[in-house]
């Protein structure tokens, strides 16, 4: 069974078209509400109930949700839903469930619990102040609309934790953890038959509002979840690496087992998963009243001396475990279950256990993983052992940083950049088809764009940053939509934006084209030679990596304008595009070393430089394999890392040398060797075990070995060219907007068998060895 199938009941509720009312586009008659005496500017978790009676169980009740900062759903005790998905306050979504499954005829209760991070609130959480409002979708549901029939509650059961950077061994940027105290909660606060008399009446702000409404009262414009739910399923860890002061019955953790740790005692135990992973950690107690319980996550253990890094990731010996973690205190109560609010990320979590006068049960310790419903739709079958593996760990690499957007990593940022994003997209699109998370992301980046033209690094994000060669990734990234999905319209609404920063960028750019000073973060890769990821550039601006980055995004535009825009447009970004091209031929070239030079100064020389001005089409088809060659053997150069390689090896897959792919996985190789079972962010030492865009690989055996690429938009041709190195066999498949493309291979004595499988109203061509076979849709036979 698969983990979708095992997702419990609530995470497949449908998204729900409006019933009644025209949500989107007009005032809803309910109002945001919040506790009163509470500000809505700091930390606080508030609960929020209101009681209703049926006279029998309805067919549909369906309900409109949102929430500041976020928010968790219950229907009679039952967790029916979360969110709102991340946006901004301009684009702020909510969610429609049907609540009837879990209603019934008598006494019900929904309930809902909201929490506001404050100045702790996880950078990619954008905010405004508390607030939480359900709208009926109908004249019946009204009955459950917000206003001052809704009751509240402020949990003092809960505090932030800051873990600073320093605590975790690098930038962090998720938010707060919890310090919770289960003395101080309002336990069974979810349920029908809860007391609630004591709660105050809540208090009633303004009239939520569609965000095409003609007058909006809030700050906050809705618009509807464009999303699925995230999946959720349970998962256990693997196995005790550690133990002190107790002693675990065989089997824990891997199995639910109940086990005591006596009074005025210290106990700490070191569990492994056996694989990073995210979720919510769920902790299970009873009794031992004023114990307190430590979770402490970790993607590894760090070796205490300063620079040494983790090592390998199986060992854990001689090392210390530092990083985010929760503390619970126990109150006495039964099968008290404590599960933080928003998810956490481990490999290993560290339980360290202080209890007071009274003995504490530990009845269980498993987690619910949770994260975009990723369905994996692609296969592929041969090469060497070690591919399988590489595609296994970039593959869960992907889908732990595919949550509502896209995600840098998991453990430390969980920030949507567009430079990793445009790889994870391929990696969605390559091996799943499914197009929403990678539209979700475009949409995001291009609504965080400002004034002068360009996108944030990042979006969501509470915090303003600008890395100006992202936002011509975010147009490389909505080129490969095009190519890759069958989704014109989207896409032209998306022009706008890509006018607006190919604007800014030629604001910028001096007589001869090439770009002038750059405000901002220039980050292109984390090469070791670059101070924080920034290419070198004279006094004046110019830098050949930069340059090459607009001279790529000037051609995706032109193709884009052609096809679906402004021909005009695209006329003068060709004329861009050409004088481009020769102004860096012109001032980077040096004939000696017969390389682009980073610089005018032609003193630094990059694999990066030369990768992008062969993608570029700087080089000549008959330059480039020679430019290729020069890139690979001379250790001079400043080298391409993790990331970076995703280009070189396009580069060197247009340059003739996809046939070596395979070789080029050393960096793969080591940190299957170093024990990772995710991909690093940088060579070690890494702070990140966790970063997608590591993943081209899970790319690259459909792309370049298989040979699989879209070669009209919306993918209706398809040009196959597939490079087997020594592999006598390989075979495969992909998604496609209209099935899959299928694709069998076997090389005997230099001759190529090979059996294609194409989607209806699908075209293409198939290259062998300079050879070309048209290809039509349904299944084919090609020998050569």
């Amino acid at each position: 069974m698969t983990r979708l199938k095992l997702a419990i009941l609530f995470a497949a509720a449908a998204m729900l078209s409006a019933g009644d009312f025209d949500l989107p586009h007009s005032r809803w008659n309910a109002r945001w509400i919040s506790t009163p005496g509470a500000s809505g500017y700091d930390f606080g978790v508030f609960h929020f109930r209101r009681t209703f009676q049926l006279p029998s169980k309805p067919a549909h009740f369906r309900v409109n949700v949102s929430a500041d900062n976020r928010y968790q759903l219950f229907v009679n005790g039952i967790r029916v839903g979360w969110g709102p998905a991340r946006g901004d306050l301009n684009h702020w979504r909510y969610e429609t469930f049907d609540l009837s499954p879990h209603l019934r005829a008598g006494k019900n209760v929904v309930a809902a619990v909201v929490w506001n991070g404050g100045e702790l609130a996880p950078v990619a959480q954008v905010w405004s102040q508390t607030g939480f409002v359900l709208q009926g979708d109908d004249k019946t549901t009204e009955v459950l609309n917000t206003g001052k029939d809704w009751k509240t509650l402020r949990n003092p059961a809960y505090e932030p934790l800051n873990v600073t950077s320093a605590e975790t061994g690098g930038y962090t940027a998720v938010g707060f953890c919890e310090r919770f105290d289960a003395r101080k909660a309002p336990w069974g606060w979810q349920q029908p038959e809860f007391d609630d008399s004591g709660w105050e009446p809540a208090r009633v702000g303004p009239n939520a509002a569609g965000r095409q409404s003609s007058d909006s009262p809030s700050r906050w414009m809705l618009i509807p979840r464009s999303i699925p739910m995230m999946e959720e399923a349970p998962q256990r860890l693997a196995r005790v690496r550690a133990i002190s002061g107790i002693v675990p019955p065989a089997g824990f953790p891997a199995h639910a087992a109940t086990f005591t740790v006596p009074a005025h005692t210290k106990a700490t135990m070191v569990l492994d998963q056996g694989f990073e992973t995210v979720g919510y950690p769920e902790l299970v107690t009873s009794g031992g009243r004023d114990a307190s319980i430590r979770l402490l996550y970790a993607e590894a253990p760090w070796y205490p001396q300063r620079g040494r890094g983790k090592g390998n990731r199986d060992e854990i010996e001689g090392k210390v475990f530092r990083g985010l973690h929760d503390v619970v205190i126990a109150d006495g109560g039964s099968r008290r279950l404590y599960r933080p609010l928003w998810w956490r990320t481990w490999r290993y979590i560290q339980v360290t256990i202080e209890t007071a006068a009274e003995p504490l049960a530990i009845e269980d310790l498993r987690s619910t993983y949770t994260g975009y419903p990723l369905v994996r739709r692609a296969r592929f079958e041969g090469g060497p052992s070690d591919l399988a593996k590489i595609l296994e760990i970039g593959w869960r690499s992907a889908r732990l940083c595919a949550h509502e957007t896209y995600m840098d990593c998991p453990y430390y940022e969980q920030l949507q950049y567009a430079g990793d994003t445009r790889i994870q997209a391929l990696v969605t699109l390559y091996n799943s088809g499914d197009g929403r998370l990678v539209r979700n992301a475009i949409d995001l980046l291009n609504t965080s764009r400002t004034p002068e033209g360009a996108t944030y690094s990042r979006a969501p994000s509470q915090l303003q940053q600008y890395i100006p060669p992202f936002s011509l990734w975010w147009i490389g990234m909505l080129h490969d939509y095009w190519m890759l999905q069958d989704d014109p319209a989207f896409v032209h609404q998306m022009l706008p934006g890509v006018r607006a920063v190919i604007g800014f960028f030629a604001a910028r750019q001096k007589k001869d084209g090439s770009l002038g000073k750059m405000q901002w973060w220039n980050f292109v890769d984390w090469a070791k030679p670059w101070r924080s990821g920034v290419p070198p550039a004279e006094a004046d601006g110019s830098s050949a990596p930069l340059d090459l980055q607009l001279l790529l995004a000037y051609q995706w535009a032109a193709e884009l304008e052609q096809q679906i825009g402004l021909p005009s447009l695209a006329a003068e970004y060709r004329r861009s595009q050409t004088q481009l091209r020769q102004t860096i031929r012109q001032i980077y070239y040096d004939p000696n070393r017969k390389l682009l030079a980073d610089t005018p100064a032609h003193t630094i020389f990059s694999q990066h430089t030369n990768a992008l001005a062969v993608l570029a089409g700087v080089f000549t088809a008959t330059e480039a394999p020679d430019v290729m060659q020069r890139v690979m053997t001379d250790q001079s150069l400043t080298q391409c890392t993790i990331y970076f390689k995703f280009y070189l090896n396009r580069a060197l897959a247009k340059a003739g040398y996809g046939d070596s792919y395979l070789d080029r996985l050393g960096e793969w190789r080591d940190m299957i060797a170093r024990g990772l079972t995710t991909l690093a962010e940088m060579p070690e030492p890494t702070r990140s075990d966790c970063h997608a865009w590591g993943a081209s690989p899970n790319i690259e055996v459909f792309r370049t070995i298989l040979g699989i690429e879209s070669s009209a938009p919306g993918f209706r041709a398809v040009r196959i060219e597939p490079h087997l190195g020594a592999l006598a066999e390989a075979s495969g498949a992909m998604p496609h907007p209209r099935g899959k493309i299928q694709v069998s291979y076997r090389v005997t004595g230099g001759k190529l068998a090979a059996e294609i499988t194409l989607p209806e109203a699908t075209t293409g061509e198939f290259v062998w060895k300079g050879a070309t076979r048209p290809l039509t849709p349904g299944r084919q036979s090609l020998q050569f």
